[in-house]
């Protein structure tokens, strides 16, 4: 594909591959740091299911960190040690909230990360996030049926 034919959000730098993966990288560390602590503090024998499953979660996430810090460093930069604001709540449905947002907001992000990693003629980085994505739509779908809901279209950006 011709470099003029990809469309203008697509069409970047790998220094801009390199903030975009940092973007990325500070979203996992937000579900590392968010799924450690709602797996600790939600009560009650209607979450205790997805108690234990945010905590698997958490270790999922670091492992999506490390593979993302590796991209980072791959590409020349230098990976970001700052994650994205975590919300903190009393009530159970907006911590659950809260993290489906962000996951839906991350597969966002790696649905067009993985378009741009193919434009750049990125194939690995591509399939790398091909295999996050799996993991981050089982998180959507658990806190989906944590919360009694459907899974909702996917979100565009």
């Amino acid at each position: 594909m011709a470099k003029e034919n990809i469309p203008e959000k697509l069409n970047i730098s790998r220094e801009q591959m390199i903030a975009f993966l940092n973007e990325d990288l500070a979203r996992e560390y937000q579900a590392v740091i968010a799924y450690t602590i709602y797996s600790q503090v939600l009560k009650g024998a209607e979450y205790m299911d997805i108690a234990r499953e945010l905590e698997a979660h958490a270790g999922e996430e670091l492992a999506h960190a490390i593979k993302i810090a590796k991209q980072v460093d791959y590409f020349g930069g230098m990976p970001i040690a700052v994650p994205k604001p975590v919300k903190l709540s009393d009530d159970p449905k907006v911590m659950l909230q809260a993290d489906l947002e962000n996951e839906r907001e991350t597969i966002a992000q790696y649905r067009q990360r993985i378009q741009q990693a193919e434009a750049l003629g990125e194939f690995a980085l591509s399939e790398t996030l091909r295999t996050i994505i799996v993991q981050e739509q089982e998180h959507e779908m658990d806190l989906c049926d944590a919360l009694g809901i459907n899974v909702p279209a996917p979100k565009k950006l």
